[in-house]
């Protein structure tokens, strides 16, 4: 598809969310269903393009709508590489945007090798705090089974390990889903880790991990009071 297609079928996607009533994931879903049945017939490369077009020149594109676009069209999926993970995820702001690009995209990548340990340790040292949570949570997908993830105990403990000192709280509160996500796989391996590096942990992290790990849950509802 030459360059000009590629710009007209970004507009017509902009224009199809700049219409819409709100910006609602129930009412942003539809239409990026749509946008994936256009693009099912590009090559993984122009899906590509065609994402970093929308990112750069259609801001009202949401971010997490491209990425699923992207994790849809399976053959780009398996396209994506350190360069093209980095410039997909440059400008990110927000808690959502990282989480769709981390658990759709750059987790994926890695649990299938296409992104290495030391690229994600490299977002873990990041002085940008949505990078350092992207490397949290990019383990999800190592440990999901609905992801396709089978069980990674030492990645996940590795990138949970570079940031367990850190209190920011976007990064606290992926510390702790990514443990509460391995504890789905391997309890013994997280108990282990809370009690190794329990006194470095915020109290979140240790709060929520135990909650999963002896209820299941991560804030389980107290029982009521009788007066």
């Amino acid at each position: 598809m030459e360059a000009s297609q590629l710009t007209e079928l970004a507009r017509r996607i902009d224009e199809a969310i700049s219409v819409a009533p709100d910006r609602t994931a129930g009412t942003m879903r539809p239409i990026r269903s749509q946008a994936s049945a256009q693009v099912r017939s590009l090559a993984p490369d122009e899906v590509l393009q065609l994402a970093l077009l929308l990112l750069e020149c259609f801001p009202t594109v949401p971010r997490w709508f491209i990425y699923e676009m992207i994790h849809c069209h399976r053959p780009a999926l398996a396209h994506l590489d350190s360069l093209s993970l980095s410039q997909l995820g440059r400008g990110m702001s927000s808690w959502g945007e990282v989480d769709a690009f981390a658990g759709y995209l750059a987790g994926m990548a890695w649990r299938d090798g296409r992104l290495s340990d030391a690229e994600v340790h490299e977002w873990a040292r990041s002085h940008d705090r949505w990078w350092r949570r992207a490397a949290l949570i990019s383990t999800i997908p190592l440990n999901r089974k609905a992801l396709g993830g089978s069980g990674d105990v030492l990645r996940t403990l590795e990138v949970c390990e570079l940031l367990k000192a850190d209190r920011d709280d976007m990064v606290v509160k992926a510390l702790s889903w990514a443990l509460r996500e391995l504890a789905k796989r391997d309890p013994a391996a997280v108990t282990a880790y809370l009690q190794r590096a329990g006194p470095e942990l915020a109290a979140r992290v240790l709060r929520e991990v135990r909650n999963k790990l002896e209820t299941g849950l991560k804030n389980p509802r107290r029982p009521s009071r009788k007066s």
